[in-house]
């Protein structure tokens, strides 16, 4: 994973340590894996951030950020990462979540009572619950796995190619 491009759209260590509204984190922003490109510290906020991104649960952002310090992974990473789910893409992706929790769980699809509204929602909840979050908690482990095992491989990746260029222009330049 080129640190470069991350670094043009992360914010700098030091503007986040200066902020007024994160100073109540005090010293927890200290820790060098919060703030710092590494392939530990990317992989574990694209994991927490996609685990979180895929719980029905409102501030996201705030139980990804707590997540990835209890991790220590990158926190404006793994901040950002929850923001696959927005609200666009929510309903598609909450609804295959919902689909894969009666998959699991055995039951059959509901006939022609569905609709996509906040009324049948609230009137359906405890027949839905069960299977909604089933399905969401294996889609955001599967998620977060594969994120994870995903970073670093291509984080590995680049590193070896990175090598190997470094490599052959040295072999260019003296090809004893």
């Amino acid at each position: 994973m080129p640190r470069k491009l991350l670094k043009r759209f992360l914010p700098d260590p030091q503007t986040i340590r200066n902020r007024k509204e994160l100073r109540f984190l005090g010293r927890l922003l200290d820790d060098p894996y919060l703030l710092h490109l590494n392939r530990r510290s990317v992989a574990g906020a694209a994991a927490s951030g996609l685990f979180v991104a895929f719980l029905p649960t409102p501030g996201q952002m705030l139980i990804a950020a707590a997540l990835a310090i209890m991790v220590r992974a990158n926190l404006p990473l793994a901040v950002m990462t929850v923001w696959i789910t927005n609200p666009i893409t929510m309903p598609p992706i909450f609804y295959s979540c919902y689909r894969l929790g009666l998959w699991l769980l055995g039951r059959p699809v509901p006939g022609a009572g569905f609709q996509p509204s906040l009324e049948w929602f609230w009137e359906q909840l405890n027949s839905i619950w069960q299977p909604f979050l089933l399905g969401c908690f294996v889609v955001g482990t599967i998620a977060a796995v594969t994120a994870f095992l995903a970073v670093h491989l291509l984080w590995r990746l680049h590193v070896v190619r990175a090598h190997k260029r470094r490599r052959a222009r040295r072999l260019e330049r003296d090809p004893r």
